[in-house]
């Protein structure tokens, strides 16, 4: 039988420090890294920690995402919508579809859960 509760912690190794598929840089030259710390026995649940440097992408979309933000601060506006600015202990959930502009003002850490399609 599997483990029923899986902790997460520091991130540990060596990170994916390509960008996300459905990023592409718009200001700057930010960076990421992408550690996958779990997933679920039937694929479907992803989860782990995610590091950026100041500067933007533009993101779009195809998996639910729900994020905790550990530090920094990130301004996210959705095409057309309006900005939505997120820091230290905010959470929130990024729904499939979503198109936008995710700016790092400060170095972001986040602990993130994907449901993959």
């Amino acid at each position: 039988m599997a483990d029923t509760i899986v902790k997460l912690g520091a991130p540990t190794g060596e990170p994916i420090t390509a960008d996300l598929d459905g990023w592409r840089v718009v200001e700057g030259k930010p960076t990421m890294q992408t550690w996958v710390q779990h997933i679920s026995a039937d694929g479907s649940m992803l989860s782990g920690t995610w590091a950026a440097t100041p500067g933007s992408w533009h993101a779009t979309y195809t998996e639910y995402e729900f994020v905790h933000i550990i530090r920094g601060r990130i301004t996210i506006t959705p095409d057309g919508g309006a900005p939505v600015q997120v820091g230290p202990g905010d959470a929130f959930v990024v729904e499939p579809g979503f198109k936008g502009v995710w700016r790092i003002e400060e170095a972001v850490l986040k602990h993130f859960d994907i449901k993959r399609a």
